[in-house]
């Protein structure tokens, strides 16, 4: 019996390595099932209406400039006559709406667009569109520059 117990403790060997097999099959399967999940997966899709370019030029447009220094100027081109008659205004905060109302006249459907520096705080474009909406302008557009 001295004999058999010599001979299994010569055969078993403490192991220092770690055997990566078992992992590597691991993560081979979870590889798999990811690829051939993740087109199953359909992300959340918004469908934005799409649209044209108009047909029509409007007869009067109206641009509010906010500049860095918190100034503000109002610009108004007049498309209907062949020469475009365009007005420019400095406004501060207080009299902007009377002075948008002013240029807008008897068309309540006039175009208003602000055009901000983009340094420029988020609210204080907030606050000019406020302006103008108590004021009952119809129309307001915010001016953005289209990346190439």
């Amino acid at each position: 019996m001295p004999a058999l117990a010599s001979r299994s403790h010569k055969g078993r060997r403490t192991i220092n390595e770690i055997n990566m097999v078992p992992f590597i099959d691991v993560m081979l399967v979870l590889l798999i099932i990811f690829m051939v999940t993740a087109p199953l997966i359909a992300p959340s899709v918004i469908d934005v209406p799409s649209v044209g370019k108009a047909s029509q030029v409007p007869d009067q447009i109206i641009t509010i400039e906010l500049h860095k220094d918190k100034s503000i100027e109002i610009n108004s081109k007049n498309n209907s006559s062949k020469e475009g008659i365009e007005t420019k205004l400095k406004a501060t905060l207080e009299n902007l709406a009377q002075q948008v109302l002013s240029l807008e006249g008897e068309s309540s459907n006039t175009p208003v667009i602000i055009s901000a520096d983009r340094t420029l705080a988020y609210e204080e474009v907030v606050t000019v569109m406020d302006k103008l909406q108590k004021a009952g302008v119809q129309r307001v557009g915010l001016s953005v520059q289209l990346l190439d």
